[in-house]
């Protein structure tokens, strides 16, 4: 019940507030003042990360201040790439402000004392705790898209939609999600972008060895850990390149429960063990990446190594596969199934321990056949 009145507070914040502020704002006038929202996760994140670039650089947008809302989860990684195009990084859960309603009434006030002129949301899938944050900004010149409904309830979508100034409408022969991210700021900016890919400044080096990432974040989007057994001993078998295991801490157990199994000397298991711009260098290092639909795929991508994804279906086509003009995307292994696009919203009944069918249906000689064929 605590949780539901605290929820209950922070509706009220995100959806009654912003008229308030809105009001305050028409009494100053705003400054050149620029900010972005963008809460996802890593993968998000690195898909998005280059076109901060060119807004900072845009000629609509070269004498703005521009600041950062993000995650704290690739909060590394902006620090590290991203800096000299930022004035001012705020990291926030935002998730975690639907049960703290002071905490995002003190995010409202600060983010109004800043007198934003334009704030974008440039994330497709829209919710409510992003939408009602852009509010509170009483900027004038909200951006977004029109969305879908995945994040956010028809019934706050429709209150919400009237925060905005200007609703995009995606075009429907856009789906990759970087795609999407080009089209955003192309309209934003009233200006054709030439950008192709995700890219991540790094030191070139030699590619060489295979890094596994056994993981995937949400458990029941990653392949089983047997499978990557087997695939990790045939690599073992017919080649002599080295393997490192890698990956969140939410990934440690796995890859404990792989080394006991893996005869010594031939596996590292950095599982749990680098900080983000580390992994990074690890990927832009390798000869071949391997693993679920995750950031480390996007990563290899925007470091032009090769990578092998085992892919499900519940976004398939908005973060991968990438695009065919796209040379440089990952070779992605799946079984196509009539429920393709579910959102993750699975309509087959499995046990907790199980992956998803669209997931768990993908074989290992599948894989081992795509490996070979890249090495």
């Amino acid at each position: 019940m605590g949780n539901r009145n605290l929820f209950r507070l922070s509706r009220f914040i995100l959806l009654k507030i912003p008229y308030v502020f809105r009001f305050l704002a028409r009494f100053r006038a705003p400054k050149k003042r620029l900010l972005i929202i963008k809460a996802d996760a890593i993968g998000d994140y690195i898909l998005f990360r280059n076109f901060i670039e060119l807004v900072r650089n845009s000629e609509k947008f070269k004498d703005y201040q521009v600041d950062l809302l993000g995650n704290p989860l690739w909060q590394d990684i902006a620090l590290n790439y991203d800096r000299p195009f930022i004035n001012n990084f705020i990291f926030l859960n935002l998730n975690q402000l639907y049960a703290a309603p002071l905490q995002a009434f003190k995010l409202g006030v600060r983010l109004f004392r800043n007198n934003y002129e334009t704030v974008l949301q440039p994330t497709y899938t829209r919710t409510l705790i992003g939408d009602g944050v852009a509010a509170l900004t009483g900027s004038r010149n909200i951006i977004g898209f029109e969305s879908d409904l995945e994040g956010i309830r028809p019934r706050y979508k429709a209150k919400t939609d009237k925060f905005y100034h200007q609703l995009l409408p995606l075009p429907g022969h856009i789906h990759f999600e970087f795609d999407r991210t080009k089209f955003f700021f192309e309209s934003v900016m009233e200006q054709p972008l030439a950008i192709q890919k995700p890219s991540l400044n790094v030191v070139k080096s030699v590619k060489k060895g295979v890094l596994v990432f056994p993981g995937a974040g949400v458990f029941k989007r990653s392949w089983e850990p047997a499978k990557f057994l087997e695939l990790v001993n045939l690599i073992i078998k017919n080649t002599s390149l080295q393997i490192t295991l890698a990956g969140g801490p939410g990934e440690i157990k796995t890859g404990e429960g792989l080394m006991k199994e893996l005869p010594p000397g031939r596996v590292r298991n950095l599982i749990g063990q680098t900080s983000l711009p580390d992994l990074i260098r690890l990927i832009a290092d390798a000869g071949l990446v391997i693993g679920n639909e995750t950031s480390a795929i996007h990563i290899a991508a925007a470091v032009d190594t090769k990578a092998v994804c085992i892919l499900g279906g519940g976004h398939f086509g908005r973060f991968a596969p990438y695009p065919g003009k796209n040379a440089y995307g990952p070779f992605c292994l799946y079984e196509k199934m009539d429920c393709f696009k579910c959102n993750w919203q699975c309509t087959y009944k499995t046990t907790a321990d199980q992956p998803y069918p669209c997931v768990s249906a993908i074989s290992v000689e599948q894989v081992w056949a795509q490996v070979k064929a890249v090495l």
